[in-house]
C-alpha cells in the first residue's frame, strides 16, 4: 500500500483528488493539508510514502514546502500552471516530478507508483516519461491481496455485498461452514484484518465488490 499525502489550498480539488486516488486499490491518501506548514505537522504524526504538493498556496508555499520535506520523501508537484520556469524551480527545490492539475487520474496514479519505487520523473523527456508511466499504470497489490485465491475472492465479494453469516456464505458457495471459516481465517491473515467488517471494507477498496 502506497501512502499519499496532499497539500493544496483548493479544498474541492484536494478532496476530489483524495477520493480519486483512494479508488485505486494500491493507493491510500493518509492526509490532506491546506498548506505546507500543515502538511509538515501532519507528516510528523502520519508518515507518507509520496507527497503531492501544489506550488501556489498561502502561507508556506509549494517551493518552501519541498525544501522542508524530510530527506528522501519523494514529492510530486501538481500545479495549475506547468511551464519550464515551474519545472526549474521545482527541480531545484527537490521535486521528483511535475504534473498539471488537468492530468488524468491514470497518469497521476502511475507517477505516484513510480516515485514510490524510487524513480525520478522530473528530468525525463516526453517519450521516456510515457514509457515509465506505462510501466507503472497497473495497481501494485500488496503480496497478501495478490495471493488471494478465487474462492477467497468470491467470499470477499459476498462480504462486500452484505452477506456475512457463515451459514449464508456456505449456502451461496455450496461449501461447508467449516470450509467457510477456514477461508475467512486465510483472508484475515492475507489482508491483515481482524473481522468480517474490515474484510468487507478491504474488498470494496480492492474493487472485489464488483465481482459476481
Amino acid at each position: 500500500m502506497i501512502r499519499v499525502m496532499i497539500a493544496d489550498d483548493h479544498q474541492l480539488f484536494a478532496e476530489g483528488l483524495r477520493d480519486a486516488l483512494d479508488s485505486q486499490p494500491d493507493l491510500r491518501v493518509v492526509g490532506v493539508a491546506a498548506d505546507g506548514s500543515e502538511m509538515l505537522t501532519v507528516l510528523a504524526a502520519q508518515p507518507a510514502d509520496v507527497v503531492l504538493v501544489d506550488l501556489e498556496m498561502p502561507g508556506m508555499d509549494g517551493i518552501e514546502t519541498l525544501r522542508a520535506l524530510p530527506r528522501g520523501l519523494p514529492a510530486l508537484v501538481v500545479s495549475m500552471h506547468v511551464n519550464e520556469d515551474t519545472r526549474t524551480a521545482a527541480r531545484a527545490a527537490g521535486a521528483a516530478g511535475v504534473f498539471s492539475k488537468s492530468a488524468s487520474l491514470h497518469r497521476l496514479a502511475a507517477a505516484i507508483r513510480a516515485l514510490a519505487a524510487g524513480r525520478v520523473l522530473i528530468d525525463l523527456g516526453d517519450d521516456e516519461l510515457e514509457t515509465v508511466l506505462v510501466e507503472y499504470e497497473q495497481p501494485q497489490l500488496d503480496p497478501g491481496a495478490a495471493s488471494l485465491t478465487e474462492r477467497e475472492i468470491e467470499i470477499l465479494s459476498l462480504l462486500a455485498q452484505g452477506v456475512s453469516s457463515t451459514e449464508e456464505l456456505a449456502e451461496r458457495l455450496y461449501i461447508s461452514q467449516k470450509t467457510v471459516k477456514n477461508h475467512l481465517a486465510s483472508i484475515f491473515q492475507k489482508l491483515s484484518v481482524s473481522d468480517r467488517t474490515q474484510a468487507a471494507v478491504e474488498a470494496i477498496r480492492l474493487g472485489l465488490a464488483r465481482r459476481r
